[in-house]
């Protein structure tokens, strides 16, 4: 299941294009949930991209630092032993 929130979001459809219009303070949350596959590869010359779909073909990619996933990976063992402890 994806679920998106668009916060001050316009845009402005004509003749099959879609054109941004309005003031540049737009802002999205999406969250996916669900998820039945994942994978990490690099992307351009400094970044990971995480890639995380569910079974009704939602998909979300996430770019990443090094060291932004890093520290997210170290943070997994702890999460999943607070997890088995529920």
């Amino acid at each position: 299941m994806l679920s998106l929130q668009l916060e001050e979001f316009m845009i402005e459809l004509k003749e099959g294009s879609i054109k941004n219009v309005g003031a540049p303070n737009k802002a999205a949350t999406a969250k996916l949930y669900d998820v039945e596959e994942a994978e990490v590869r690099t992307f351009g010359d400094e970044r990971l991209k995480f890639s995380f779909a569910d079974a009704e073909g939602n998909q979300v990619d996430v770019a990443l630092s090094p060291e932004t996933a890093e520290a997210i990976a170290e943070a997994v063992p702890d999460e999943l032993e607070a997890l088995a402890e529920l």
